[in-house]
């Protein structure tokens, strides 16, 4: 079955900065020796993301466009930060209020993903390099039924999940975090 990697892009100087710092460099770096290869690799518009696949020793194969709605689900999803619960709950909550801009976010970002599946074979892998708060909206949208309580903190640097995913029921499984 194929397998998606998602990692949240490596470390900057401070929040409001565009690019990696020379220790995201460095950690980007050895994360990529730890993976791959990779049929598909793809990277959000900013270029941090971008940066972090090159440093990690991936060429980007495919930039992700920035969803339409990316401003309204910054809006909502900071407002969840003050909401009661472990982090990942707080965001299924969010993403299951139907209607809001969240959840189109969410599910936006996670046909997304499914997407870049559809091409590859058994044994083949994709990776994904998003940012934080985003991809893990996406992830409690393709595992609704799990225990959100149980995944912990919101992702690190260079942190994620990988996924495999079912081609034939055409939709993600067996989720596995990859932490710090």
């Amino acid at each position: 079955m194929p397998m998606l990697e998602i990692r949240r892009h490596s470390k900057r100087n401070g929040d409001e900065a565009v690019h990696l710092s020379q220790e995201g460099v460095e950690l980007a770096r050895w994360s990529g020796t730890l993976m791959g290869p990779f049929e598909v690799v793809a990277a959000s518009v900013a270029p941090r993301a971008r940066e972090t696949a090159i440093a990690m020793g991936f060429a980007v194969t495919l930039e992700l466009p920035t969803l339409p709605n990316v401003n309204g689900f910054l809006q909502e999803s900071q407002a969840a930060t003050y909401d009661v619960g472990a982090p990942f709950t707080r965001l299924a909550r969010l993403v299951n209020r139907r209607g809001s801009t969240a959840s189109d976010y969410a599910h936006a970002l996670a046909r997304q993903w499914s997407d870049l599946m559809a091409p590859l074979g058994p044994g083949d892998a994709a990776l994904v390099i998003g940012h934080g708060g985003h991809i893990e909206c996406g992830l409690v949208t393709l595992f609704p039924e799990a225990n959100h309580d149980e995944w912990g903190a919101l992702f690190g640097y260079m942190e994620g999940a990988r996924l495999h995913y079912d081609a034939v029921a055409r939709r993600f499984h067996d989720i596995e975090f990859v932490r710090s």
